[in-house]
């Protein structure tokens, strides 16, 4: 048997395989060996032989969710480096985004004005100033007084603007007049940023909230206003916003924040950083004491009519908060109001109510990326411009709002500009003769709304 299944093979001469011809072979039958090789080793050679000759598969396509999760592995990696800085955040290594305690949606007023009543607001002065922040009438009346962004203080005579004051005195061609309020963010720190404006109804003097150069001083015939605080408790006021005065000559003040300066209030927005204050300047002992710390953006400050309290807004956190001043709660704080918005100043009118100035409405986007801060600093490594991150986060577009709340925190009256035709990013509203003075950081004019 074993000599009929080798009799019909032989070796190839080429690849020294064997080649059979006759039936095949029985298991275990061996074939006879040709220079010491067994047929099993023939037969791993035919093996690696035709591995050998085996032709490559072809590589298959990506599939949509592998290229999804390399665009997203290479959009990490541009965020995390942003080498051409584009991001809001790509100036500011040391950024942190904090979290924003919001309050409940309950809470937050539903009220809207549906027939835009802003929007027969007459806007007056156009492009003849740049960002007039704060309306102020001295004690005859006369005005309004407004900063503007080129760090002067000028007055409404009648029939024309003219110069008051000033805070720098390193005035210089780098002052002079730009077609935008925005353009003069990169000088404010040597032209000075004058805010919030109150007169002293007694003297006459008109006190002022320069965002760079602190709490100042001008007398009744204005020039160069003398610097009253710069610092308290040691650490300096880098962000100096509004204030207001009490009948003994107390000035209150908000300092925004001890990290940010105002020409970077809009890192200062996306951190909603802590380092805000409220303070206190005694006119007699020349001292300034703090009396609010760990604020979210502190802005504007108002007086009540009696003078037993005053009002100040949480910026990030969008509430009215009451700092007593008399009586037995003298010296705590509580919750007057939570806001339909973001807010800049407040002001008390004749009969003692507060007009508050909105920025911009609660949104959805706001509201998740102020209790999410790392979803928000992700936001902010995108290579998207700090100005669109702002549109974003003031809702698409500015628009105009201003409220008024009772002195026990009771909304009042609110009036809108939804769409932003008119009037947008109040920053103030000053009542005088039955009209609302309104002004805006960001608007080239003023706009004026008859009550009547």
């Amino acid at each position: 048997m074993m000599s009929s299944c080798i009799r019909t093979s032989h070796f190839s001469s080429t690849t020294n395989v064997p080649i059979i011809y006759g039936p095949r072979c029985p298991p275990n039958t061996h074939l006879p060996a040709k220079d010491g090789v067994t047929f099993k080793s023939h037969i791993n050679s035919f093996k690696a032989l035709s591995l050998f000759n085996k032709k490559t598969p072809k590589t298959s396509t990506m599939t949509p969710t592998g290229i999804l999760a390399l665009l997203f592995l290479l959009l990490s990696l541009y965020c995390g480096f942003d080498p051409f800085h584009h991001s809001a955040i790509s100036d500011f290594p040391d950024f942190e985004a904090y979290k924003v305690d919001m309050p409940p949606w309950s809470l937050v007023p539903t009220e809207k004005d549906t027939e835009n009543l802003l929007q027969k607001s007459e806007i007056k002065f156009l492009n003849q100033i740049q960002g007039p922040e704060s309306m102020a009438f001295d004690p005859l009346g006369r005005g309004p007084y407004t900063g503007i962004a080129d760090g002067r203080i000028v007055f409404w005579d009648g029939e024309k603007w003219s110069d008051f004051a000033y805070t720098s005195s390193n005035r210089s061609e780098l002052c002079d007049s730009k077609p935008s309020p925005l353009l003069y963010l990169k000088t404010e720190h040597i032209c000075g940023r004058p805010l919030g404006l109150r007169f002293d109804k007694r003297t006459g003097d008109l006190y002022i909230a320069d965002a760079y150069f602190g709490l100042m001083m001008v007398g009744p015939k204005g020039g160069l206003a003398k610097s009253l605080a710069t610092e308290a408790e040691g650490v300096p006021l880098r962000f100096t916003n509004d204030l207001d005065i009490d009948d003994e000559g107390n000035v209150y003040f908000t300092d925004s924040s001890i990290k940010y300066q105002r020409r970077n209030f809009i890192q200062l927005v996306f951190s909603a950083e802590d380092s805000g204050r409220v303070l206190k300047y005694n006119q007699t002992t020349k001292t300034t004491t703090v009396l609010e710390r760990n604020i979210q953006f502190p802005n504007g400050v108002s007086l009540s009519k009696d003078g037993s309290f005053f009002v100040f807004c949480e910026g990030s956190i969008g509430r009215l908060r009451k700092y007593w001043l008399k009586g037995e709660k003298a010296g705590t704080s509580e919750v007057l109001a939570v806001l339909p918005g973001f807010p800049d100043n407040i002001r008390t009118n004749a009969e003692g109510d507060f007009w508050v100035a909105v920025h911009c409405r609660r949104s959805l986007y706001t509201c998740l990326c102020a209790v999410h801060p790392k979803l928000r600093k992700f936001l902010l490594k995108l290579p998207i411009p700090a100005k669109i991150q702002f549109l974003l986060h003031i809702g698409g577009r500015p628009h105009g709002i201003i409220v008024k709340y009772s002195p026990e925190g009771k909304l009042m009256q609110i009036l809108e500009d939804s769409q932003g035709k008119v009037v947008k990013a109040v920053s103030e509203v000053e009542e005088k003769d039955g009209k609302l003075w309104i002004g805006s950081v960001l608007m080239p004019f003023v706009a004026v709304y008859n009550l009547a």
